[in-house]
């Protein structure tokens, strides 16, 4: 008899004496931190790194997931902006990011000697240009849901079944990928681009994208909801240039995730 994804998934964690997750707040990373206290209890450990280029309202989920499941969180002080072959933002920028937290996570397992480290790495994240695998597997973290051929589809649907908050939560990629590469990923970019999805989301734009082109704004929604979006641009011109972007355009195809991959593809 063909085992569920569960038994699947239990039967990958039951060699192991302790994790350490590397979470983001979304549902992958967060079944795999579930399912480390889950199935090793408090020696399911997860941690998420505080950088500008995660979202502060990403930070809270992660947080408040937490706190929810009596799961101990460790908040660890990234700076991949200070490192030039990040900032400078080149098609492998994500390798560079990756390989930051990697060698943090890998310090910390200093103090956690037994405990394997882990991602949240899904089996349809292979067909999709993604150098932060590849910083993975130098630094030896294990991908459990990939390692049991789990995809999107298949994780929503156990993440649902746990009840697990987040089993919904739209994709919410790291905001340099909103900045095209070879320009520059700062501090005030990315808390400009934060700025203007955040007030796209109190608008009732759950999914959206604000790519920051050389001071230009492009917002990606939907394509159901381009017309709302339209009927607001006069409105949100003046609140958008008031962060700093000089222009705001709409983006007429709507929302697709990784859009920017399609100059190196």
């Amino acid at each position: 008899m063909t085992p569920t994804p569960e038994e699947q998934l239990e039967a990958w964690f039951q060699p192991l004496t302790g994790t350490l997750t590397a979470f983001s707040g979304g549902v992958d990373s967060a079944l795999v931190l579930f399912l480390s206290r889950r199935f090793l209890g408090k020696n399911g450990i997860g941690v998420i790194a505080d950088s500008p280029s995660l979202k502060r309202q990403d930070l809270a989920i992660a947080r408040e997931f937490c706190q929810n499941h009596d799961i101990n969180l460790q908040i660890i002080q990234t700076r991949e902006l200070e490192n030039p072959d990040y900032a400078s933002n080149p098609v492998n920028r994500c390798f560079h990011c990756k390989s930051t937290l990697y060698t943090d996570l890998l310090a910390l397992q200093d103090q956690y000697p037994e405990h394997t480290l882990l991602n949240g790495t899904n089996a349809d994240d292979f067909g999709d240009y993604r150098p932060g695998i590849k910083a993975a597997e130098m630094n030896a973290i294990r991908s459990p849901l990939a390692e049991c051929g789990l995809g999107k589809s298949a994780i929503r649907d156990l993440a649902r079944q746990f009840k697990l908050e987040v089993w919904d939560k739209p994709a919410s990629p790291c905001l340099s990928s909103r900045i095209p590469y070879g320009q520059m990923v700062t501090a005030e970019k990315l808390r400009q681009i934060e700025a203007a999805e955040q007030i796209l989301g109190e608008l009732g734009f759950a999914q959206v994208r604000v790519r920051h082109l050389d001071g230009s704004a492009r917002i990606e929604v939907p394509v159901a909801d381009l017309p709302k979006l339209l009927q607001e641009l006069d409105s949100l011109f003046p609140r958008l240039q008031q962060l700093g972007f000089s222009s705001v355009e709409v983006d007429e195809e709507g929302l697709v995730s990784g859009k920017l991959n399609r100059a190196i593809l």
